[in-house]
């Protein structure tokens, strides 16, 4: 009974350790696919929300591989940070052949899922791998270049959530999530450096051609950028034609003091290293979403 038990045990670890691999929170970055629909005032159609929602899934499980395949590629550079030294990989509860094999099972199902919706669909999501494979292989070694590829990333799932649902992409959500994500990556480089400064160990061989004062400068630069651009979206003839209100430029609120918040982390709390751990437990930039996404939404679609 008790060697039962213990291999009870054993299963459930190796299946939560297999679980993480899945790095499952980071799935909150494809909520983006959802953006085109939002923002097309048809986020209310079952249908289309439907279509988005599976979408959404088949690209969970492919960036989940490409989690895996990254995971694989740096599982010695990452055994010598501080953080990421307890990943499955890293760690050594996962091996190396079960995580080939998970991330095979997951692009498989991935890419099948998508050819559901057309050769565009699908066109995108195998983009979309082989980028993140270059990425992982060598693009992620070159300066700037590494961190643009992150923001292509974000744009290529708004292009998938608007080719599925058959919307047309304003040029403004593109340049938004770009920009968004340009900022959000240059934070996470800038931990690397300050973990580079603190320990005096690469974690990333990147790391060279990046150090605090020119990531500071151009995160700011970033963060103007991002707010005058949102806020000329905001009170554009065109966005205010289409939405038929000229009170967007209320939501900016929330953008300044989300953006603000992010860098108070950043620079202050020197914790930006992940984003999506800031997104899911900082109740300020929760409270900024939610707040933005409201008051957008009463705004558009008269709720």
């Amino acid at each position: 009974m008790h060697i039962s038990a213990a291999h009870q045990l054993d299963t459930l670890t190796m299946i939560r350790e297999h679980l993480r691999l899945l790095r499952i929170h980071q799935w909150v970055k494809n909520l983006f696919i959802f953006l085109p629909l939002f923002f097309s005032l048809r986020i209310v159609q079952a249908e289309l929300l439907e279509r988005a929602f599976e979408a959404f899934i088949a690209f969970c499980l492919v960036s989940s591989a490409v989690y895996i395949f990254n995971d694989l590629r740096d599982m010695e550079a990452d055994m010598l940070h501080p953080q990421k030294k307890f990943r499955p990989l890293a760690s050594g509860t996962v091996s190396g052949a079960a995580a080939t094999i998970l991330m095979v099972s997951l692009t498989a199902a991935g890419i099948g899922l998508s050819c559901k919706f057309g050769s565009t669909m699908l066109s995108l999501i195998i983009l979309y791998i082989l980028l993140n494979a270059a990425y992982s292989l060598k693009l992620k070694y070159i300066p700037i270049l590494d961190i643009i590829i992150i923001a292509v990333g974000f744009v290529i799932r708004i292009f998938v959530g608007g080719v599925v649902t058959d919307t047309n992409i304003s040029m403004w959500i593109v340049i938004m999530t770009f920009l968004l994500a340009l900022f959000i990556a240059l934070a996470k480089r800038r931990d690397d450096v300050i973990i580079y400064m603190k320990t005096n160990t690469k974690v990333r061989k990147v790391v060279d051609g990046y150090n605090c004062a020119f990531i500071d400068s151009a995160m700011v630069v970033m963060a103007a950028v991002i707010l005058v651009s949102y806020i000329l979206y905001t009170v554009s003839p065109d966005v205010i034609a289409k939405f038929s209100t000229d009170k967007l430029y209320f939501t900016s609120f929330f953008v300044v003091l989300g953006i603000l918040r992010y860098m108070q982390i950043t620079f202050v709390e020197n914790n930006g290293g992940s984003p999506t751990e800031i997104f899911i437990r900082d109740r300020f930039i929760q409270l900024c979403l939610a707040g933005w996404f409201v008051t957008f939404a009463v705004l558009i679609y008269r709720v």
